[in-house]
């Protein structure tokens, strides 16, 4: 089996706002055989960006686009299709946006992969260790207690167990923090509460949020520093009275590296859209060997959901699921299936590759660009 085509799509809802949400466009990777076969990949990334790495030709042997890395190939050999990318990207990637691309490359291979041997990625990894996982419904603050209140009330309705608000409009004010946490609280009685800052704070003043925050019982607080900021990240865990998770920028193995060295962490949030498979799978099995527990980060589309579900179902400790609820039709109609909780839980595909089938006249109707036809 040899790749013959690498196609990569840009999609766009039609109303884009200025927000956090990467649920308003998508890129995705096609990966096309001689046998007919088609995979599957998405990369949570600027669009555009990611489409000029896969499509760049060849500059040298270090700097090269990676269709033409991959055209001729056998898609089987996924691990090794890492390291030739790596290596042949060197000059412009090893990290951020060029590991992106890869990611979605490497889903698409591993759909190939489970869609060639009849089986779902799950088992390709070493087999699901959970059917279905408890599923926290992710969404933004609303603008302020009030607002959030409402929002939490919504999706607990809707029977989640677990809810998790996020970033704006969490870092003007300590009262308005705080407002909002209590909102959250309010709007979701008993169910488990997650806090997502934003990357808005420097360590002390987080110290003393999560202290606030803990009267709340919020089960942990996310990015509550800038992503590069390792020591402070350090510093926090081990004065913080409520569990600190971060990890959605990190991109790839060596990006998560000095992360679990240092034991920065409670909770590692691995984003299987800018990692892929095959570093997800060694990011896992560095963390479970210092006992850290993992989360997936997903807000994107049922695509990387999917992919999400494969990988966290191998994991030791999947004791929660990020399932965004952004009321996009990109994370909605983007495909056949529906991959979204049911009464607070969300169900592993069992079906061959990611199990899931993108709705090509959805793809038609908000297709922005294309090339690798």
């Amino acid at each position: 089996m040899k790749i013959t085509q690498v196609v990569c799509q840009i999609l766009r809802i039609d109303r884009v706002e200025a927000k956090t949400a990467s649920s308003q466009d998508s890129v995705l990777v096609r990966i096309r055989t001689d046998t007919g076969l088609e995979g599957i990949g998405e990369a949570d990334s600027s669009p555009e960006v990611v489409k000029a790495i896969v499509d760049a030709p060849f500059s040298h042997n270090v700097a090269c686009g990676l269709r033409e890395l991959l055209l001729g190939e056998n898609p089987l050999e996924t691990d090794r299709l890492w390291q030739k990318l790596y290596r042949s990207t060197m000059y412009y990637g090893r990290s951020s946006v060029t590991i992106t691309a890869m990611a979605a490359v490497d889903m698409a291979l591993w759909d190939l992969k489970g869609k060639h041997y009849g089986e779902p990625i799950h088992r390709l990894l070493g087999g699901k260790r959970h059917e279905r996982i408890k599923a926290y419904a992710s969404i933004l603050f609303g603008r302020d207690g009030a607002e959030t209140a409402e929002i939490g009330r919504r999706w607990t309705d809707a029977g989640y167990q677990a809810v998790k608000f996020g970033w704006e409009p969490m870092g003007q004010s300590e009262a308005l923090d705080l407002e909002l946490v209590r909102g959250a609280r309010e709007g979701i009685g008993d169910a488990t509460l997650l806090v997502d800052a934003g990357c808005v704070w420097d360590a002390r003043t987080a110290l003393r949020r999560a202290q606030a925050f803990a009267d709340s019982n919020i089960e942990w607080l996310e990015e509550p520093l800038l992503p590069d900021d390792i020591d402070g990240y350090c510093w926090l865990k081990d004065r913080s009275p409520v569990p600190i998770a971060s990890g959605e920028e990190e991109c790839g193995r060596q990006a998560f590296r000095p992360w679990i060295d240092r034991r920065a962490l409670d909770v590692y949030q691995v984003d299987l859209a800018r990692n892929g498979f095959t570093d997800a799978t060694y990011i896992r099995q560095r963390v479970e060997e210092i006992g850290a527990r993992l989360c997936n980060h997903c807000y994107t589309s049922p695509v990387t959901v999917a992919a999400s579900l494969h990988w966290l179902c191998t994991c030791r400790d999947a004791f929660l699921f990020e399932d965004c609820v952004e009321d996009s039709p990109l994370r909605h109609e983007l495909t056949v299936e529906k991959v979204q909780a049911e009464d607070g839980w969300i169900t592993v595909p069992d079906r061959p590759g990611l199990g899931i089938t993108l709705d090509e006249d959805f793809v038609a109707a908000h297709l922005v660009s294309q090339s690798g036809d």
